[in-house]
């Protein structure tokens, strides 16, 4: 099997937009759940609903991948699991290095999903001489006197940071240097890399402010609709009385008389 640092993915070279590449892991997170239920194909309106994005989009995004399914028949599952796990390189064995085995690090290692999407963890690395030879998630960590051996060894080409955000750039620094040039980095903070690195980062504190903000806004809009509703009550409450008034009173505006009967 072919390992990370060899081969590279081709979907810069082919002049997929970076958008797409992102929305790629939604349609195969929801493509292997249907393969796992044997359904053999899928319409794009089915596949859409599933990854979470509108059938257009979808469409647009697998001409990329040269697939463009058939007409009353849809997509082959099968097929496009294996066209987009090609075009995002999970049919190659990419070793994988977690530095920071705290609490989140070791989370991550215990994580099943990497083995299964084509990524193997090489090592885990720490700084604490005390956690060295400790076993996590059955693999024993090795301190950081040791990353750039490991790196070499392992043909190591995506490091994954979850070290404290002081600790963060050093490390950073010292992947790159080894030669890894793909940094998934859990730590708060914003490294800086040369050009040819690349970095996504994960920061669970930022999504949660920005689940926050929507809750905000959403209570503000309700309390708004609240004032709107109440005030609605009011002004009907009023033009009733006003009506009633109105239907007491005589043509001339006076309280008319009452018959004899």
């Amino acid at each position: 099997m072919a390992t990370g640092r060899t081969h590279r993915p081709a979907t810069r070279s082919r002049g997929i937009p970076e958008a797409t590449v992102a929305r790629l892991p939604l349609y195969l997170r929801a493509l292997t759940a249907l393969s796992e239920r044997s359904v053999p194909t899928v319409s794009s309106e089915e596949l859409a609903a599933a990854a979470g994005v509108n059938s257009a989009k979808l469409r647009k995004d697998f001409s990329y991948l040269g697939s463009y399914g058939t007409r009353g028949v849809g997509y082959d599952v099968e097929y496009l699991v294996y066209q987009i796990s090609r075009e995002l390189g999970l049919t190659q064995d990419w070793p994988v290095v977690i530095v920071g085995i705290g609490n989140l690090g070791a989370a991550l290692a215990n994580y099943g999903g990497f083995a299964s999407r084509g990524f193997r963890v090489a090592a885990l690395i720490d700084a604490d001489p005390a956690m060295a030879g400790k076993p996590v998630a059955g693999i024993p960590v090795q301190h950081t006197d040791e990353l750039e051996a490991i790196i070499r060894d392992n043909g190591v080409s995506i490091g994954v940071i979850a070290t404290p955000a002081g600790a963060a750039q050093q490390v950073c620094d010292r992947l790159v240097a080894a030669g890894v040039t793909s940094i998934l980095n859990f730590a708060p903070t914003v490294l800086t890399v040369p050009d040819g690195v690349d970095v996504r980062k994960v920061d669970l504190s930022i999504e949660l402010q920005i689940l926050a903000f929507h809750e905000q806004r959403k209570a503000g809009e309700e309390a708004a609709a609240d004032v709107t509703q109440a005030a609605g009550t009011t002004n009907s409450a009023v033009a009733a009385k006003r009506e009633d008034s109105a239907t007491d009173q005589g043509p001339d505006g006076d309280v008319p008389a009452v018959m004899p009967a």
